[in-house]
Protein backbone atom coordinates (compact mmCIF):
# COMPACT_ATOMS: atom_id res chain seq x y z
CA UNK A 1 0.00 0.00 0.00
CA UNK A 2 1.33 3.50 -1.21
CA UNK A 3 1.12 6.20 1.52
CA UNK A 4 -0.11 9.26 -0.10
CA UNK A 5 -0.52 10.72 2.90
CA UNK A 6 -0.11 14.76 3.27
CA UNK A 7 0.11 16.98 6.17
CA UNK A 8 -3.31 18.95 6.39
CA UNK A 9 -2.35 21.76 8.29
CA UNK A 10 0.88 22.85 5.81
CA UNK A 11 -1.44 21.71 2.53
CA UNK A 12 -4.06 24.32 3.76
CA UNK A 13 -2.01 27.25 5.06
CA UNK A 14 0.61 26.69 1.13
CA UNK A 15 -2.93 26.59 -0.75
CA UNK A 16 -4.95 29.54 1.13
CA UNK A 17 -1.74 31.92 0.86
CA UNK A 18 -1.37 30.93 -2.89
CA UNK A 19 -5.01 31.57 -3.67
CA UNK A 20 -4.38 34.82 -1.92
CA UNK A 21 -1.43 35.87 -3.83
CA UNK A 22 -2.52 34.78 -6.96
CA UNK A 23 -5.67 37.05 -6.68
CA UNK A 24 -4.12 39.79 -5.70
CA UNK A 25 -1.25 40.26 -7.44
CA UNK A 26 -3.05 40.40 -10.74
CA UNK A 27 -5.21 43.29 -9.21
CA UNK A 28 -8.23 41.50 -8.09
CA UNK A 29 -9.44 40.52 -4.53
CA UNK A 30 -12.78 38.53 -4.90
CA UNK A 31 -13.34 34.89 -6.77
CA UNK A 32 -16.07 33.18 -7.92
CA UNK A 33 -16.53 29.30 -7.59
CA UNK A 34 -18.72 26.77 -9.43
CA UNK A 35 -20.28 24.76 -6.27
CA UNK A 36 -21.65 21.74 -7.43
CA UNK A 37 -22.46 20.11 -4.05
CA UNK A 38 -19.26 17.55 -4.25
CA UNK A 39 -15.97 17.22 -2.61
CA UNK A 40 -13.76 18.92 -4.43
CA UNK A 41 -15.69 22.04 -5.61
CA UNK A 42 -16.59 22.26 -0.92
CA UNK A 43 -12.83 22.22 -0.72
CA UNK A 44 -11.98 25.02 -3.03
CA UNK A 45 -14.77 27.13 -1.60
CA UNK A 46 -13.70 26.91 1.93
CA UNK A 47 -9.76 27.80 1.03
CA UNK A 48 -10.72 30.58 -1.14
CA UNK A 49 -12.93 32.17 2.04
CA UNK A 50 -10.44 31.39 3.88
CA UNK A 51 -7.74 33.09 1.48
CA UNK A 52 -10.32 36.56 0.74
CA UNK A 53 -12.81 36.59 3.52
CA UNK A 54 -16.84 35.46 2.64
CA UNK A 55 -18.05 38.69 1.47
CA UNK A 56 -15.46 38.58 -1.49
CA UNK A 57 -16.56 34.79 -2.58
CA UNK A 58 -19.58 34.25 -4.80
CA UNK A 59 -20.31 30.53 -5.41
CA UNK A 60 -22.56 29.46 -8.00
CA UNK A 61 -25.22 26.73 -7.84
CA UNK A 62 -26.05 25.53 -11.41
CA UNK A 63 -28.59 22.62 -11.45
CA UNK A 64 -30.05 20.57 -14.61
CA UNK A 65 -33.00 19.30 -14.14
CA UNK A 66 -32.07 15.47 -13.74
CA UNK A 67 -29.67 17.03 -10.91
CA UNK A 68 -29.43 14.91 -7.63
CA UNK A 69 -31.61 16.53 -5.27
CA UNK A 70 -28.27 16.37 -2.82
CA UNK A 71 -26.19 18.39 -5.02
CA UNK A 72 -28.15 21.22 -3.92
CA UNK A 73 -28.47 20.14 -0.58
CA UNK A 74 -24.58 19.14 0.27
CA UNK A 75 -23.85 22.63 -1.76
CA UNK A 76 -26.32 24.51 0.65
CA UNK A 77 -24.05 23.29 3.71
CA UNK A 78 -21.09 24.58 2.47
CA UNK A 79 -22.87 28.06 1.96
CA UNK A 80 -24.15 27.53 5.84
CA UNK A 81 -20.02 26.90 6.98
CA UNK A 82 -18.56 29.48 4.96
CA UNK A 83 -21.27 32.57 5.04
CA UNK A 84 -20.19 33.52 1.50
CA UNK A 85 -22.17 35.09 -0.98
CA UNK A 86 -23.96 32.91 -3.50
CA UNK A 87 -26.26 32.87 -6.26
CA UNK A 88 -28.78 29.58 -7.52
CA UNK A 89 -29.03 29.42 -11.90
CA UNK A 90 -31.00 26.80 -13.42
CA UNK A 91 -29.13 25.92 -16.38
CA UNK A 92 -32.03 23.75 -17.88
CA UNK A 93 -33.96 26.58 -19.81
CA UNK A 94 -30.44 27.46 -21.36
CA UNK A 95 -28.79 24.05 -23.07
CA UNK A 96 -32.79 22.63 -23.68
CA UNK A 97 -32.67 24.18 -26.72
CA UNK A 98 -29.50 23.02 -27.98
CA UNK A 99 -30.28 19.12 -26.76
CA UNK A 100 -33.37 19.18 -28.37
CA UNK A 101 -31.99 20.39 -31.86
CA UNK A 102 -29.95 16.87 -31.82
CA UNK A 103 -31.85 14.27 -30.24
CA UNK A 104 -29.39 11.52 -30.81
CA UNK A 105 -26.39 13.39 -28.86
CA UNK A 106 -24.69 10.69 -26.34
CA UNK A 107 -24.66 11.33 -22.40
CA UNK A 108 -21.39 12.62 -22.98
CA UNK A 109 -21.93 15.10 -25.26
CA UNK A 110 -24.94 16.28 -23.12
CA UNK A 111 -22.89 16.11 -20.29
CA UNK A 112 -20.10 18.80 -21.89
CA UNK A 113 -22.32 21.24 -23.21
CA UNK A 114 -23.87 21.56 -19.28
CA UNK A 115 -20.04 21.86 -17.74
CA UNK A 116 -19.38 24.65 -20.31
CA UNK A 117 -22.63 26.05 -19.58
CA UNK A 118 -21.89 26.24 -16.09
CA UNK A 119 -18.06 27.31 -16.91
CA UNK A 120 -20.03 30.41 -19.32
CA UNK A 121 -22.54 31.42 -16.44
CA UNK A 122 -19.05 31.58 -13.86
CA UNK A 123 -17.13 33.98 -16.54
CA UNK A 124 -20.41 35.96 -16.81
CA UNK A 125 -20.40 35.96 -12.89
CA UNK A 126 -16.54 36.10 -12.69
CA UNK A 127 -17.31 39.82 -14.88
CA UNK A 128 -20.39 40.62 -12.69
CA UNK A 129 -18.88 40.12 -9.79
CA UNK A 130 -15.48 41.32 -10.71
CA UNK A 131 -13.50 37.88 -8.99
CA UNK A 132 -11.29 35.11 -10.66
CA UNK A 133 -12.55 32.00 -11.19
CA UNK A 134 -10.89 29.25 -8.71
CA UNK A 135 -10.63 25.76 -9.86
CA UNK A 136 -11.93 22.61 -8.96
CA UNK A 137 -10.41 19.89 -10.54
CA UNK A 138 -8.22 17.20 -8.88
CA UNK A 139 -4.79 15.91 -9.92
CA UNK A 140 -6.25 12.72 -10.77
CA UNK A 141 -8.87 14.03 -13.24
CA UNK A 142 -6.51 16.37 -15.06
CA UNK A 143 -3.78 13.06 -15.53
CA UNK A 144 -6.83 10.95 -16.82
CA UNK A 145 -8.51 13.83 -18.72
CA UNK A 146 -11.89 13.00 -16.62
CA UNK A 147 -12.77 16.84 -17.65
CA UNK A 148 -14.51 18.89 -20.12
CA UNK A 149 -12.08 21.27 -21.90
CA UNK A 150 -13.47 24.70 -21.48
CA UNK A 151 -15.56 23.72 -19.19
CA UNK A 152 -15.24 22.41 -15.72
CA UNK A 153 -11.49 22.62 -16.62
CA UNK A 154 -11.55 26.29 -17.11
CA UNK A 155 -10.28 28.97 -14.61
CA UNK A 156 -8.05 31.31 -13.43
CA UNK A 157 -6.35 29.51 -10.78
CA UNK A 158 -6.76 25.87 -9.27
CA UNK A 159 -6.18 25.38 -5.58
CA UNK A 160 -6.27 21.91 -5.40
CA UNK A 161 -5.02 20.73 -8.86
CA UNK A 162 -1.70 19.05 -7.40
CA UNK A 163 -3.52 16.69 -5.21
CA UNK A 164 -4.89 13.54 -5.97
CA UNK A 165 -8.48 12.44 -4.83
CA UNK A 166 -7.35 10.59 -1.97
CA UNK A 167 -5.85 13.59 -0.55
CA UNK A 168 -8.43 16.06 -1.21
CA UNK A 169 -10.42 13.97 1.24
CA UNK A 170 -7.95 14.19 3.55
CA UNK A 171 -7.85 17.71 3.27
CA UNK A 172 -11.25 17.84 3.17
CA UNK A 173 -11.53 15.99 6.85
CA UNK A 174 -9.49 18.65 8.18
CA UNK A 175 -11.33 21.67 6.93
CA UNK A 176 -14.23 20.01 8.72
CA UNK A 177 -16.42 19.54 5.31
CA UNK A 178 -19.71 17.42 6.50
CA UNK A 179 -19.86 13.75 6.35
CA UNK A 180 -22.59 13.90 3.81
CA UNK A 181 -20.37 15.18 1.39
CA UNK A 182 -17.36 12.94 2.12
CA UNK A 183 -19.26 9.79 2.62
CA UNK A 184 -21.25 10.39 -1.05
CA UNK A 185 -19.66 8.29 -4.24
CA UNK A 186 -17.80 11.04 -6.53
CA UNK A 187 -19.70 12.37 -9.03
CA UNK A 188 -20.24 15.03 -11.85
CA UNK A 189 -23.79 14.48 -11.37
CA UNK A 190 -24.36 15.04 -15.25
CA UNK A 191 -26.86 12.38 -15.98
CA UNK A 192 -29.25 10.26 -13.65
CA UNK A 193 -27.02 7.70 -11.74
CA UNK A 194 -23.82 8.90 -12.96
CA UNK A 195 -20.50 8.11 -10.99
CA UNK A 196 -16.96 9.15 -11.31
CA UNK A 197 -15.91 5.70 -10.70
CA UNK A 198 -18.37 4.02 -12.74
CA UNK A 199 -17.98 5.73 -15.54
CA UNK A 200 -14.15 5.14 -15.25
CA UNK A 201 -14.27 1.49 -14.38
CA UNK A 202 -11.77 1.72 -11.16
CA UNK A 203 -11.54 3.39 -7.54
CA UNK A 204 -9.81 6.69 -6.87
CA UNK A 205 -7.93 4.67 -4.18
CA UNK A 206 -6.14 2.25 -7.07
CA UNK A 207 -5.42 4.71 -9.98
CA UNK A 208 -4.23 7.10 -7.40
CA UNK A 209 -1.65 4.93 -6.08
CA UNK A 210 -0.40 3.72 -9.51
CA UNK A 211 -0.59 7.86 -10.74
CA UNK A 212 1.50 8.83 -8.26
CA UNK A 213 4.28 5.75 -8.88
CA UNK A 214 3.78 6.75 -12.45
CA UNK A 215 4.00 10.46 -12.19
CA UNK A 216 5.52 11.16 -9.45
CA UNK A 217 8.07 8.60 -9.13
CA UNK A 218 8.82 7.85 -12.37
CA UNK A 219 8.16 4.03 -12.64
CA UNK A 220 8.31 2.43 -16.02
CA UNK A 221 5.22 0.15 -16.89
CA UNK A 222 7.05 -3.35 -15.79
CA UNK A 223 8.03 -1.49 -12.86
CA UNK A 224 4.49 -0.75 -11.77
CA UNK A 225 3.53 -3.98 -12.60
CA UNK A 226 6.30 -5.77 -10.23
CA UNK A 227 5.03 -3.41 -7.58
CA UNK A 228 1.78 -5.41 -7.65
CA UNK A 229 -0.47 -3.15 -10.45
CA UNK A 230 -2.53 -5.49 -12.51
CA UNK A 231 -0.32 -5.34 -16.74
CA UNK A 232 -3.67 -4.15 -18.30
CA UNK A 233 -4.67 -1.73 -15.66
CA UNK A 234 -1.24 -0.13 -16.19
CA UNK A 235 -1.61 -0.04 -19.74
CA UNK A 236 -4.83 0.98 -19.36
CA UNK A 237 -3.73 4.23 -17.32
CA UNK A 238 -1.12 5.02 -19.34
CA UNK A 239 -2.52 5.21 -22.68
CA UNK A 240 -5.27 7.25 -20.88
CA UNK A 241 -2.90 9.73 -19.35
CA UNK A 242 -1.15 10.20 -22.21
CA UNK A 243 -4.09 10.31 -24.82
CA UNK A 244 -5.26 13.54 -23.11
CA UNK A 245 -2.12 15.16 -22.54
CA UNK A 246 -3.73 17.70 -24.96
CA UNK A 247 -6.45 18.57 -22.63
CA UNK A 248 -3.25 19.53 -20.22
CA UNK A 249 -1.63 22.10 -22.53
CA UNK A 250 -2.55 25.46 -24.38
CA UNK A 251 -3.73 25.25 -27.87
CA UNK A 252 -0.42 25.16 -30.01
CA UNK A 253 0.58 27.83 -32.16
CA UNK A 254 2.02 27.69 -35.22
CA UNK A 255 5.45 28.84 -35.18
CA UNK A 256 5.82 31.88 -37.98
CA UNK A 257 8.21 34.78 -36.37
CA UNK A 258 10.90 35.13 -34.18
CA UNK A 259 8.99 35.76 -31.38
CA UNK A 260 5.86 33.59 -30.77
CA UNK A 261 3.26 33.83 -27.94
CA UNK A 262 3.62 30.92 -25.66
CA UNK A 263 7.33 29.97 -26.82
CA UNK A 264 9.54 33.31 -26.86
CA UNK A 265 7.02 35.65 -25.92
CA UNK A 266 6.30 34.77 -22.55
CA UNK A 267 6.06 37.92 -20.30
CA UNK A 268 5.85 41.75 -20.95
CA UNK A 269 8.68 42.69 -18.72
CA UNK A 270 8.39 46.68 -17.13
CA UNK A 271 9.92 49.09 -18.88
CA UNK A 272 9.17 52.04 -16.36
CA UNK A 273 6.37 53.35 -18.63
Amino acid sequence: MIDLSINPALVRKLLVEFIRSEVTRVGYTKAVVNLSGGLDSAVSCLLAVEALGAENVLALRLPYKTSSADSLEHAQLILDQTGCRSLTLPITEMVEPLLERFPEMTPVRKGNIMARMRMIIAYDQSEAFGGLVVGTGNKTEILLGYTTLYGDSACALNPIGDLYKTQVRQLARALEIPEAILAKPPSADLWAGQTDEGELGFTYEEVDQLLFLIVDQRYRPEECVEAGFDEAFVHRVIERVRRNQFKRLPPPIAKLSSRTVGYDFLYLRDWGT
